[in-house]
């Protein structure tokens, strides 16, 4: 099963929205618990174009701020709904999600299905190595 890292920025206002989005879309899980989320202090910019109808901050200037990163895990097969939930919560017109995927040291790696095997070869005699030749 592919697990993804969900990642979303948001004010502090909305925090505990978002982690009850998260939960009820299946986020948040791992063995026997439920909502297990990580959410921090982060700062950043951001600047509204025409067009835009910012929730924080005016069309055309460069703003600074701080919010918050709310991360969780999901799987894979989830995070359309996740990202559904959690938009229709978020205050932003143009929410951040990020997802990410999570390795699995226990299961295949995602980019194992695109490696190439080795083929086997016989080896010959120009594969042994003779002192003085």
């Amino acid at each position: 099963m592919t697990r993804l890292k969900v990642e979303v920025s948001v004010p502090e206002s909305h925090v505990d929205a978002v982690i009850e989005a998260l939960d009820r879309a299946g986020a948040g899980r791992i063995g026997a618990y439920d909502r297990c989320t990580t959410f921090w202090r982060v700062s950043g910019t951001w600047r509204p174009l025409p067009g835009a109808t910012p929730y924080d901050g005016e069309v055309g200037e460069v703003q600074r701020g701080e919010e918050f990163r709310v991360e969780a895990l999901c799987d894979a097969a989830d995070a359309r709904a996740v990202r559904d939930a959690v938009s229709a919560v978020h205050p932003y017109e143009e929410a951040v999600i990020v997802f990410l995927p999570v390795y699995d040291p226990d299961g295949a790696h995602p980019a194992e299905a695109f490696r190439r095997r080795p083929t086997a070869r016989r080896r010959s005699r120009a594969d042994v190595f003779t002192p003085g030749s």
